[in-house]
Protein backbone atom coordinates (compact mmCIF):
# COMPACT_ATOMS: atom_id res chain seq x y z
CA UNK A 1 0.00 0.00 0.00
CA UNK A 2 1.37 3.44 -0.91
CA UNK A 3 0.61 6.57 1.03
CA UNK A 4 0.01 9.84 -0.81
CA UNK A 5 2.62 12.31 0.44
CA UNK A 6 1.41 15.22 -1.70
CA UNK A 7 1.03 18.50 0.15
CA UNK A 8 0.65 22.24 -0.41
CA UNK A 9 1.96 25.20 1.60
CA UNK A 10 0.06 28.48 1.50
CA UNK A 11 0.09 31.75 3.40
CA UNK A 12 -2.92 32.04 5.70
CA UNK A 13 -4.20 34.72 8.04
CA UNK A 14 -4.16 34.23 11.79
CA UNK A 15 -7.70 35.61 11.97
CA UNK A 16 -9.03 32.84 9.72
CA UNK A 17 -6.66 29.93 10.37
CA UNK A 18 -5.65 30.58 13.98
CA UNK A 19 -7.49 27.58 15.47
CA UNK A 20 -5.86 25.18 12.98
CA UNK A 21 -2.40 26.69 13.47
CA UNK A 22 -2.83 26.54 17.24
CA UNK A 23 -3.84 22.85 17.05
CA UNK A 24 -0.68 21.89 15.15
CA UNK A 25 1.57 23.87 17.46
CA UNK A 26 -0.19 22.50 20.55
CA UNK A 27 0.37 18.93 19.34
CA UNK A 28 4.05 19.43 18.47
CA UNK A 29 5.27 21.83 21.13
CA UNK A 30 3.01 21.32 24.14
CA UNK A 31 2.11 17.62 23.81
CA UNK A 32 5.27 16.18 22.22
CA UNK A 33 7.99 18.49 23.51
CA UNK A 34 6.42 19.49 26.84
CA UNK A 35 6.75 23.22 26.21
CA UNK A 36 4.65 25.00 28.83
CA UNK A 37 1.49 26.21 27.12
CA UNK A 38 1.94 29.72 28.56
CA UNK A 39 5.26 30.01 26.67
CA UNK A 40 3.77 28.86 23.37
CA UNK A 41 1.18 31.63 23.18
CA UNK A 42 3.28 34.80 23.23
CA UNK A 43 0.64 37.17 21.86
CA UNK A 44 2.61 37.89 18.68
CA UNK A 45 0.62 35.73 16.27
CA UNK A 46 -1.79 38.46 15.05
CA UNK A 47 1.23 40.52 13.88
CA UNK A 48 2.90 37.64 12.04
CA UNK A 49 2.61 36.15 8.59
CA UNK A 50 1.71 32.46 8.80
CA UNK A 51 1.98 29.53 6.45
CA UNK A 52 0.02 26.30 6.62
CA UNK A 53 0.90 22.97 5.02
CA UNK A 54 -2.00 20.69 4.11
CA UNK A 55 -2.04 17.18 2.71
CA UNK A 56 -3.76 16.30 -0.58
CA UNK A 57 -7.10 16.02 1.25
CA UNK A 58 -6.70 19.44 2.85
CA UNK A 59 -5.82 18.13 6.31
CA UNK A 60 -3.43 20.51 8.15
CA UNK A 61 0.02 18.97 8.70
CA UNK A 62 2.45 21.81 9.47
CA UNK A 63 2.94 25.51 10.07
CA UNK A 64 5.45 28.30 10.60
CA UNK A 65 5.43 32.06 11.10
CA UNK A 66 7.39 35.14 10.09
CA UNK A 67 7.52 38.02 12.54
CA UNK A 68 7.62 41.65 11.42
CA UNK A 69 11.28 41.90 12.53
CA UNK A 70 12.48 39.04 10.32
CA UNK A 71 12.39 36.25 12.88
CA UNK A 72 11.11 32.87 11.72
CA UNK A 73 9.52 30.74 14.38
CA UNK A 74 6.98 28.24 15.53
CA UNK A 75 7.83 25.84 12.72
CA UNK A 76 5.97 22.64 13.46
CA UNK A 77 5.26 19.54 11.38
CA UNK A 78 3.08 16.70 12.63
CA UNK A 79 5.14 13.61 13.41
CA UNK A 80 3.71 11.44 10.63
CA UNK A 81 4.80 14.04 8.04
CA UNK A 82 8.37 14.64 9.21
CA UNK A 83 11.20 13.82 6.80
CA UNK A 84 8.87 14.17 3.79
CA UNK A 85 9.88 17.67 2.67
CA UNK A 86 7.11 19.53 4.51
CA UNK A 87 9.53 21.39 6.77
CA UNK A 88 11.67 22.40 3.78
CA UNK A 89 8.60 23.68 1.94
CA UNK A 90 7.38 25.66 4.97
CA UNK A 91 10.81 27.22 5.43
CA UNK A 92 11.13 28.04 1.72
CA UNK A 93 7.71 29.73 1.77
CA UNK A 94 8.65 31.82 4.81
CA UNK A 95 11.97 32.82 3.20
CA UNK A 96 10.10 33.80 0.04
CA UNK A 97 7.67 35.95 2.03
CA UNK A 98 10.58 37.69 3.75
CA UNK A 99 12.39 38.30 0.47
CA UNK A 100 9.25 39.71 -1.15
CA UNK A 101 8.79 42.00 1.85
CA UNK A 102 12.36 43.26 1.47
CA UNK A 103 13.85 41.75 4.61
CA UNK A 104 17.66 41.74 4.62
CA UNK A 105 18.33 39.22 7.40
CA UNK A 106 16.35 36.30 8.79
CA UNK A 107 16.85 35.12 12.36
CA UNK A 108 15.57 32.05 14.14
CA UNK A 109 16.14 30.15 17.35
CA UNK A 110 16.66 26.56 16.26
CA UNK A 111 16.44 23.58 18.51
CA UNK A 112 20.05 22.40 18.58
CA UNK A 113 19.32 18.95 17.17
CA UNK A 114 17.92 20.42 13.91
CA UNK A 115 20.67 22.91 13.05
CA UNK A 116 21.70 20.82 10.02
CA UNK A 117 18.17 21.28 8.60
CA UNK A 118 18.53 25.07 8.76
CA UNK A 119 22.14 25.02 7.54
CA UNK A 120 20.96 23.33 4.35
CA UNK A 121 18.70 26.36 3.84
CA UNK A 122 21.60 28.81 4.20
CA UNK A 123 21.36 29.66 7.90
CA UNK A 124 24.48 29.92 10.08
CA UNK A 125 24.77 29.47 13.84
CA UNK A 126 25.39 32.87 15.48
CA UNK A 127 25.26 32.08 19.20
CA UNK A 128 26.34 29.66 21.86
CA UNK A 129 23.79 27.08 22.88
CA UNK A 130 21.11 28.32 25.29
CA UNK A 131 17.99 26.90 26.89
CA UNK A 132 14.55 27.99 25.72
CA UNK A 133 11.42 26.33 27.12
CA UNK A 134 13.69 23.67 28.61
CA UNK A 135 15.11 22.72 25.18
CA UNK A 136 18.67 23.48 23.93
CA UNK A 137 18.65 26.08 21.13
CA UNK A 138 21.04 28.19 19.09
CA UNK A 139 20.40 31.41 17.22
CA UNK A 140 20.83 31.14 13.46
CA UNK A 141 20.85 33.84 10.77
CA UNK A 142 20.66 34.05 7.01
CA UNK A 143 21.44 37.12 4.94
CA UNK A 144 18.95 37.60 2.13
CA UNK A 145 20.13 38.90 -1.20
CA UNK A 146 17.82 41.26 -3.00
CA UNK A 147 17.13 40.50 -6.66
Amino acid sequence: MTTDRTFLVDEVSWAEAGPVLRAIRFEVFVNEQAVPEALEWDGLDPQCRHVLARDASGVPIGTGRLLPDGHIGRMAVLESWRRTGVGNAILAKLIGLAQARGDRVLILNAQSYVTAFYRRAGFEVTSAEFMEAGIPHVEMRRVLHTP
